[in-house]
Order: structure tokens, then C-alpha cells, then sequence
């Protein structure tokens, strides 16, 4: 029996919720993100805001010139994971088997659900409607017997879309569509693909397989899998955490010196809390710069044992800024992340040993 997979996406997530709560907002362009002047970037932009071209991770300036009656609102994540956590127990309450990816979007895997519920298409107005009725929001899905058609789908009728593929139509449905839909084709794999005059989907799955490994490696073989519609990836309901970090962005481009290290320090504290939150040690530290010209490097550590303290992270992360940092350096970003995570307590000393 073919599988049924659904990928979930919640509709301008934020500015939905935002429009939700404060209806004055509704039907106005809404822009959710930090201010212009401390260098906010969009988080989320509203249907009415994105026909000025507005759109996520765009400075919140260039958004405001773009669309200059937009309605500028601050990000409240709290109420953000509220909505997420009554949408995710929609989801759960028809299949167990739910992934979710981020606070507004998850795949499920209602194989078994969908035949006594009329169907994959009837199940999925069912979650339309329940979405709709119990959090006001809108939700579009895309339906297919894997993830990549599912999450391809569900990106072709937005807002308040749904799109089904039937199975043994995976193929043709992928094939007039640019290489870029393909998850994990970004950029540069796409401006590689064009040298090779392969521009759609279609063309990507009749290439030779041995020349996308060539230019691509491993990733080759992946692309050419995912472009003929096959993809046997299960849901996965359990995700392994593997990171805990946290960045700012500055009001001004700061030079090394002690304002940077005591940012560098408040930076490591919040990875530390995160890092506790999930009872988990980091036995890597990353250090992550943005220089004023934008260009980005980052720069890590390994260490004997897991830390999850902020004194630890900020002495592994201080030792990478001192040797990353150059006379003259301006940053308008700083960033901490713990990998290679392990359990607290795995690998310390206890109390008695020596």
C-alpha cells in the first residue's frame, strides 16, 4: 500500500498570529521582526506585506522602504509556541507519527489513518478544517507518498492551499519544475546544475548519475533520487537535538574590546541555559563572526569533556576570538554554538573519583 504523506505549513505563521490577536491588523500589511535601527531583520511578513516583495530574513529597513505603510511588530515567541503546540496536538490527535520541523510546519505519516477517514485528500481538509476552526489560522498541505513531494506540494497553492499527488504521478508532477524546488538545492548547487544545462526537475532525473556524482559527490546520487520521486525517508518522530547556540546582531559595528567580550559573555550564558534546559554538555564550541562587510566566518573548538557553564563557553569561545580578531575588525554579528553533545554527566568525574 503506498504510503501517505503529508507536509503541514502554517501561512505566514507569525503575522498570521499577530493578525489573529489584533484584528485592527487584519487585511494591513504586517511586518514581524526587529526594529530598523537596531539592525531587525523580518522573522515573518504577511500576505499583504509580501506583494511589495517583502520577505523573510530581509533587513527590516529594506522592508520598510519597500513597503513603507507596513505595520512593524515586535516577535512574541511565547504566544508563537502557544499556537504551535494547539496545531501539533491537531496533528497528533490523527497519526502519532508526526516530525514537526519548526513551530509552523511538520510532516505526517497517516498511512494508516487516511483509508477510514476517507482518503488522503478527505484527511486533509478534515486537518484543514480543525486548524481553522480551533486556532483561526490557515494552514495549506501538500499530500504524496514521500517528503519531497508532500513538501513541494505544499508550497504550490499558498495560502490556504492544498495540493494531492497521487500516487505513480510523483515524476510527472516534480518534472516541469525548477532544480531550486528541490530540498537541498540551493544556490550554488543550482548555478552548478545550469552549467550542466539540467533547469528542471524532469531534466535532473534523466542526467547521467554518474556525472552528478562527479560534481556533486554523495549529494549527486541524492538529487537524483529525490528528482525521479524517489524518496523512501521515514517520519521521524524522535529528532535528536544537535546544537544549542545563540547569536546577536549588534546596533553598531563593534570593534574588539570589552563591550564585544561582554556580549561574548551574555551570548555564552544563554547557550549554557539552553544547554541545561536539555540536560545536555557540548564538548565542541563554535564561534560564529560577522564582520561589517557581511562576510561571515566561523571558527571552532574541541574539548577534553562536555561544558555546560558559562564560565567554560566563554573562556572556549573568548580563546577563538583572540585569535580570530585583527587590529582594525569591526562585527555586526557574534554568535556561540555547543555541539558534539552528550548527556549530562556522561564522561565527568563523580564526586569520589579520582
Amino acid at each position: 500500500m503506498p504510503r501517505t504523506i503529508l507536509h503541514a505549513d502554517l501561512d505566514a505563521f507569525y503575522a498570521s498570529v499577530e493578525q489573529l490577536d489584533d484584528p485592527a491588523l487584519r487585511g494591513r500589511p504586517v511586518v514581524v521582526g526587529g526594529p530598523p535601527e537596531a539592525r531587525g531583520v523580518v522573522a515573518a511578513a504577511s500576505y499583504e506585506a509580501r506583494r511589495f516583495g517583502v520577505h523573510s530574513a530581509m533587513p527590516m529597513s529594506r522592508a520598510l522602504r519597500l513597503c513603507p505603510d507596513a505595520v512593524r511588530v515586535s516577535p512574541r515567541f511565547d504566544r508563537y509556541g502557544e499556537v504551535s503546540r494547539q496545531v501539533m496536538a491537531i496533528f497528533r490527535s490523527v497519526t502519532p507519527l508526526v516530525e514537526p520541523l519548526s513551530l509552523d510546519e511538520a510532516f505526517l505519516d497517516a498511512s494508516e489513518q487516511a483509508p477510514p477517514r476517507g482518503g488522503p485528500e478527505a484527511l486533509a481538509r478534515e486537518i484543514k478544517r480543525r486548524v481553522q476552526e480551533e486556532t483561526g489560522l490557515t494552514i495549506s498541505i501538500g499530500v504524496g507518498t514521500n517528503k519531497t513531494v508532500a513538501k513541494i506540494a505544499s508550497e504550490m497553492r499558498k495560502p490556504d492551499g492544498l495540493v494531492v499527488v497521487p500516487p505513480g504521478d510523483e515524476a510527472s508532477f516534480l518534472a516541469p519544475l525548477p532544480v531550486r524546488s528541490l530540498w537541498g538545492v540551493g544556490p550554488k548547487a543550482e548555478e552548478a546544475l545550469h552549467r550542466m544545462s539540467i533547469r528542471t526537475i524532469g531534466e535532473l532525473a534523466r542526467a547521467d548519475p554518474a556525472a552528478l556524482t562527479t560534481d556533486f559527490g554523495v549529494r549527486g546520487e541524492w538529487f537524483h533520487r529525490m528528482a525521479s520521486g524517489d524518496d523512501d525517508r521515514a517520519v521521524e518522530t524522535e529528532q535528536e537535538r544537535k546544537s544549542v547556540g545563540a547569536e546577536t546582531t549588534f546596533p553598531r559595528d563593534l570593534p574588539d574590546g570589552p563591550e564585544l567580550r561582554r556580549v561574548l559573555a551574555e551570548v555564552a550564558a544563554d547557550v549554557s541555559r539552553g544547554l541545561r534546559r536539555h540536560s545536555t554538555t557540548a564538548r565542541t564550541v563554535v564561534l560564529k563572526l560577522r564582520y561589517s562587510d557581511f562576510h561571515t566566518i566561523t571558527r571552532q573548538t574541541s574539548l577534553a569533556e562536555g561544558v555546560d557553564n558559562p564560565e567554560q563557553l566563554t573562556a572556549a569561545a573568548g580563546a577563538l576570538l583572540d585569535k580570530a580578531a585583527q587590529p582594525g575588525d569591526r562585527f555586526r554579528l557574534l554568535g556561540i554554538q555547543g555541539t558534539n553533545l552528550q548527556p549530562q554527566g556522561r564522561g565527568q568525574l563523580g564526586l569520589w573519583e579520582r
